[in-house]
């Protein structure tokens, strides 16, 4: 089709702009989308129940394999290292995983932000401060670990003041249910499942930093390069799910009522953990949030942490190692090693009726 044509153009231009080299990937026709659990991703695994992935894939001729991942991290590494073309994960774990492995990676859609769906919590302790000489277990160096440093630090404290237990998202309601751990810090539909087994309450959640989490559905650059396709049915399904699932109808409780028992829960539960999440249900409200001004003072934050935990290698002199494209086209750190790019095309194409 014409546009396609054209945002092949437009895309490419975009991505090579200040980048000296770009891995060429070649057009193809089947691809693969891996997910994990979170409120925010629920929506891919009913829209592949649903058909609507399969209808997305049909109308630009393409097919696209969506797969769940019950660990987390597995996801990531698997596209990172693998030939799965997209992954949903968080802002952070999209700059320290496949961007510092390498993998140049481009934003598709935002899905939501956290506003209250990571936790710390607590058995023990009444407040952040009482955490001081704590074990908390967490998934080491990701978002759950960012946001514990961002707790301790409104509470004069920092992480050296506290031990981290590297535990897997797969097995911490189970960790978080034994007598030798006091404190976990994980997200949703986790941390709720803690909660309500009466393992902790909560001393700090994401809505005291809200959308410094993000999270995203991102494909590596240089396949949507040559395959826009991809992206646009990416596009497509992500919108067409969200009309569904946010409608206050029968189609829309139902939805909702799958995702939550996909989730280990219900709708009622589902619903609660929708609304500790900043959904952006509509291109126009993720491309307001995409292309405001504090994306980049976020993103900042997030890389600093990110530096100081190594996670950039030891070769690195600073934070800047890493470029990071902005939508209003500016770069974060080194413009000639841009690995993680927060594009618009997609999301504004939707916007535009151009799907």
């Amino acid at each position: 089709m014409r546009f396609t044509r054209l945002i092949s153009a437009a895309f490419g231009a975009a991505l090579l702009l200040g980048t000296p080299t770009l891995a060429v990937a070649q057009a193809k026709t089947d691809f693969k989308l891996g997910w994990s659990i979170y409120v925010g991703w629920m929506p891919w695994g009913w829209a592949n129940d649903a058909g609507i992935v399969k209808k997305w894939a049909d109308k630009y001729g393409i097919t696209i394999e969506v797969t769940q991942f019950n660990d987390y991290i597995e996801s990531i590494n698997q596209y990172t290292a693998s030939d799965y073309d997209a992954v949903t994960l968080t802002n952070m774990d999209a700059l320290s995983i496949p961007s510092a492995g390498g993998v140049d990676t481009s934003v598709v859609v935002i899905n939501d932000y956290s506003n209250g769906n990571d936790m710390v919590i607590a058995k023990k302790a009444a407040d952040l401060a009482g955490l001081k000489g704590e074990s908390i277990n967490l998934v080491e160096l990701s978002v759950s670990h960012y946001l514990l440093a961002r707790g301790l630090e409104s509470a004069g404290l920092s992480e050296k003041d506290v031990t981290v237990v590297n535990t897997s998202d797969a097995d911490m309601v189970a960790v978080a249910g034994t007598p030798d751990v006091t404190t976990v810090v994980t997200w949703n539909p986790l941390a709720s499942e803690i909660v309500s087994a009466g393992n902790g309450k909560v001393l700090f959640d994401s809505s005291k930093i809200p959308g410094e989490i993000m999270d995203l559905t991102v494909a590596k650059t240089e396949v949507l390069a040559d395959n826009p396709n991809f992206g646009l049915a990416l596009a497509g399904i992500w919108y067409e799910t969200m009309a569904v699932m946010t409608a206050d109808t029968p189609e829309g409780e139902a939805a909702r009522e799958a995702m939550g028992k996909a989730s280990g829960s219900d709708r009622a539960g589902f619903e609660a953990q929708l609304a500790a999440t900043n959904l952006f249900a509509t291109p126009a409200t993720g491309l307001d949030f995409i292309k405001g001004a504090d994306v980049k003072a976020k993103m900042d934050a997030v890389r600093t942490f990110l530096f100081d935990k190594g996670l950039f290698g030891s070769g690195a002199a600073s934070a800047d190692v890493i470029g990071i494209t902005l939508a209003d086209g500016t770069t974060l750190g080194d413009a000639a090693n841009v690995k993680l790019r927060f594009v618009d095309t997609f999301m504004q194409a939707a916007a535009d009726g151009k799907l």
